[in-house]
């Protein structure tokens, strides 16, 4: 899973583990802004995520049952994904392989859960993940969660929508967008970049400040499609600064269309 970063980038200060702690953010004048020619721009800096129709898909992944209202502390990140039983949720595996029971909340900010607490009523992960040790596996860290119904409506449905799934995309073809939420923070925080290909079957990202609890971030292409989470090489990253995602192929589609099925 995401871990704290060693040394902080220029202007950053180290967080204390504090749940609830104000997350330190880059800071952004008029003159360091420039459009990203695929996301909201500029390149490779964090800011806190506004509130809108993309955010309210990526929420909080939390431990304990939707009745508990979150009182066990969000721990790692998921979004809603576009599925024929509109209740799929895309995260990476080694936030899901506890056993433990889960809930998930959508749009999730300042301690509050505008679309309210999901329960995660099953898990699927790939055999590649299932199958291996943790080291050897980091290109299977993908993985869905179907979610129960809350009162007689789906997920996608309360949050407006689902992005798509896409598997087999060319790393790299345009920037991304990552939003998740660090466990010492309450909000969402977002970045844009272009991602590199380090490995045929991973990919990585420079963006500041994506901490542990960010694990399970999507990241969404210039067509609005996830093609990777935060994941993989060293459980997505051993810095705040840089993250890693599995590229997203023939195992990752699978298992979408199991999860699917399964909805």
């Amino acid at each position: 899973m995401k871990r704290t970063r060693v040394t902080p980038y220029p202007g950053a200060r180290r967080r204390p583990a504090l749940l609830g702690a104000a997350v330190v953010l880059l800071a952004v004048t008029s003159s360091s802004v420039a459009a990203a020619d695929d996301g909201p721009g500029p390149f490779g800096v964090t800011v806190q995520a506004a509130v809108n129709a993309r955010t309210a898909r990526v929420g909080a992944l939390f431990h304990g049952d939707a009745a508990s209202e979150g009182a066990g502390g969000h721990f790692c990140t998921a979004s809603v994904v576009h599925s024929a039983g509109r209740d799929l949720v895309l995260t990476a595996a080694h936030c899901l392989d506890s056993g433990r029971a889960m809930s998930f909340a959508p749009g999730y900010r300042d301690g509050r859960a505008p679309f309210g607490y999901w329960d995660v009523r099953s898990v699927f992960l790939p055999e590649g993940w299932k199958g291996g040790r943790a080291e050897d596996s980091e290109d299977s860290d993908v993985a869905f969660a179907v979610l129960a119904e809350r009162d007689g409506k789906r997920a996608e449905d309360a949050v407006g929508g689902g992005n798509v799934f896409a598997a087999h995309r060319a790393t790299g073809a345009t920037a991304v967008t990552v939003t998740g939420y660090p466990s010492t923070a309450e909000t969402a925080i977002t970045c844009t970049d272009k991602p590199t290909a380090p490995s045929r079957a991973q990919q990585r990202v420079a963006c500041p400040d994506f901490a542990g609890g960010t694990s399970g971030s999507p990241w969404v292409n210039g067509d609005g499609a996830v093609v990777g989470v935060i994941g993989g090489h060293e459980r997505g990253g051993k810095t705040d600064d840089i993250s890693y995602s599995p590229v997203f192929g023939t195992e990752a589609a699978d298992l979408y269309r199991e999860a699917e099925r399964a909805g």
